[in-house]
């Protein structure tokens, strides 16, 4: 069946079938491989996307459900202000060990901020709740996520 999505700001089309998740749509039809396979149930966060600027696992998505929503990936993130501040407290403090499940830690961090600018600690746990770090940065993820919330400096201190 062919679908035409809107996914980084273009118009794509696919011809697939219906019941295919995103993810599977994303990467083998359009090669977008940033975001990745982890558990293939919506538990891990590794193939979080934006659907409408809110964050959801692309592996539960079928195509067929995606409609007219608009699609962002962490291959368009950068070119956003906010996407582009956490890349780069990403990179400043170096968060990333293996970096398999990054994408997706980026991905969620990114729509919180969308939502709220200036997020407690709490907000940030419940946020990122659902994604799965297996090399445990978590400190280093909410630490970036701080920074780039204008929250804290590199040091650990307040802004």
């Amino acid at each position: 069946m062919r679908y035409r999505l809107n996914v980084n700001d273009a118009t794509r089309e696919v011809d697939v079938p219906p019941e295919m998740p995103l993810l599977w749509v994303l990467r083998d039809e359009l090669g977008l491989v940033g975001a990745k396979y982890g558990c293939g149930a919506g538990l891990c966060g590794a193939c979080t996307v934006h659907v409408n600027g809110a964050a959801q696992r692309s592996c539960q998505l079928k195509v067929a459900d995606i409609g007219q929503a608009k699609i962002h990936t962490i291959e368009h993130i950068g070119a956003t202000p906010v996407g582009e501040r956490l890349q780069q407290a990403w990179l400043k403090i170096d968060v990333m060990q293996c970096g398999y499940c990054q994408a997706g830690q980026i991905m969620s961090a990114c729509a919180l901020l969308g939502r709220n600018a200036r997020p407690s600690d709490a907000e940030i746990n419940s946020a990122m709740a659902g994604n799965i770090c297996r090399c445990g940065c978590y400190h280093r993820i909410r630490s970036a996520i701080r920074i780039a919330a204008g929250l804290a400096e590199e040091d650990g201190h307040a802004a």
